[in-house]
């Protein structure tokens, strides 16, 4: 469960570069929700739950 939550974060942000560099406009919004991604982890991780 753990290498699939790494691909799809991998994914995110791979998602983010083509989107920021291709679609500027675009690039905001999935910018949004890789940054909420990003804080949902360190959530998990800061409070001690298993991802």
């Amino acid at each position: 469960m753990r290498d699939l939550i790494w691909l799809i974060v991998v994914l995110l942000v791979i998602g983010w570069l083509v989107g920021y560099f291709a679609f500027p406009d675009l690039g905001s919004i999935i910018h949004i929700l890789i940054v909420l991604a990003v804080i949902l982890i360190l959530y998990r991780l800061l409070t001690g739950r298993r991802l």
